[in-house]
């Protein structure tokens, strides 16, 4: 909030407290979940001569630009990783192609309260494209929005046990929606200040919460950075996912995206293609075909489309009112071979995500413990004689 350029009535305020209205017996108090971390600067700006003289404490220009005179108090209660205990971290690997289908997965197979956070505005109108095509019905917020609807959003978003918020960093700071279980990165944080206050929005007031990251192969520069800064020794944990239940995954997921590109390029068309006759219109004049994008398609190529269209979303409605996953089922059905064949199908894992972390945590504890006393068990035992 006191970086310069952000909040201009700011920066007017505390201009005004520390030159009209100073008071040397005032008090000043400044919280932040991220004041302590501290970062290297990068070897390019490190090299400068200017940027050299420049390197100051976030504490000390924090004090220059509130106002504080003497030496501070600084009372720091955060952990050394940065999160609170509650925070349960995790990551899913994987491919930049990959991660509309892990995150598909994750909203289905875990159902709640989840918040997507993403670093551009662009991927969050695609993603919330992509997320309505397959009937997760997602609510986006977004700086390019304004402000009633994202107010509208968060409304909707607290009042609904199950729903998906797609945002930007604008909503990474400041919010206290209660009950939010999943915080997942579509795309890692540039930052570990960022990564600390998107986590924060889950596992508030005691409560639990999973912060999952979904990292690719752009990803692994800024998941370092974050890790090293955060003091985190080993890796974070590894999501457990049924392999079984992605094929039946992707098929629904590479067929959203195929629907979501096309209507992407129409809308995309029919917007230029309004425009410049709107143009052509008001100065009177002819709209030459090579002005419009897609040549001035006729009316059967415009059909055509239009049976596509309808054809794949047929086909997606098809593949959604299929289940992905297998309930148990304890009723006994009277059937002829006595019992009722089920589709080979992953188990739905009533689990929730937290759940599913802790149990593949120990289970991959249990393995190394026996793995461990297996070595110890079959090593050779020397005899040390005098």
């Amino acid at each position: 909030m006191v970086e310069k350029g952000h909040f201009s009535e700011l920066e007017s305020l505390l201009e005004m407290l520390n030159t009209s209205h100073f008071n040397p017996r005032r008090q000043t108090f400044v919280f932040s979940a991220t004041l302590t971390l501290v970062h290297s600067l990068p070897l390019r700006l490190t090299q400068k001569k200017k940027k050299r003289a420049e390197q100051r404490s976030k504490l000390q220009i924090l004090m220059e630009r509130v106002g504080m005179k003497d030496k501070p108090k600084v009372i720091d209660l955060t952990r050394k990783e940065a999160t609170v205990e509650t925070l349960t971290e995790s990551r899913i690997n994987c491919t930049k192609e990959d991660k509309d289908l892990f995150l598909y997965y994750f909203l289905l197979q875990f159902p709640g309260r989840s918040m997507v956070f993403a670093n551009s505005i662009d991927c969050i109108k695609r993603l919330t494209a992509l997320l309505t095509i397959l009937d997760c019905a997602p609510l986006c917020l977004h700086a390019n929005m304004h402000q009633k609807q994202r107010l509208k959003n968060l409304e909707r978003f607290a009042e609904k046990d199950s729903c998906v918020l797609l945002t930007t960093d604008v909503s990474a700071r400041g919010l206290d929606i209660p009950n939010v279980q999943h915080v997942i990165h579509y795309q890692v944080p540039r930052t570990s200040e960022t990564y600390v206050h998107r986590s924060g929005r889950t596992a508030r007031a005691t409560r639990a919460g999973l912060s999952l990251l979904l990292i690719g192969p752009d990803d692994l520069m800024n998941y370092r950075k974050i890790c090293r800064t955060l003091d985190k020794s080993e890796d974070l944990p590894v999501f457990p996912v049924q392999s079984k239940c992605m094929a039946a995954i992707k098929e629904r997921v590479t067929l959203a995206r195929r629907i979501e590109k096309i209507e992407f390029f129409h809308s995309r068309e029919t917007q230029h293609n309004s425009w410049v006759r709107q143009a052509a219109e008001a100065m009177d004049i002819d709209v030459d075909d090579d002005l419009l994008m897609g040549g001035g398609k006729d009316e059967d190529d415009d059909r055509e489309q239009q049976r596509l269209m309808k054809s794949l979303k047929n086909q997606l409605k098809q593949l959604i009112s299929q289940p992905v996953f297998r309930h148990q089922m304890k009723t006994k059905y009277p059937t002829q071979m006595g019992k009722l064949t089920l589709p080979q199908l992953p188990v739905a894992t009533a689990d929730t995500a937290l759940a599913s972390v802790s149990r593949d945590r120990a289970t991959a504890s249990v393995s190394r413990d026996r793995a461990t006393a297996s070595v110890n068990r079959d090593r050779p035992i020397t005899t040390l004689q005098r």
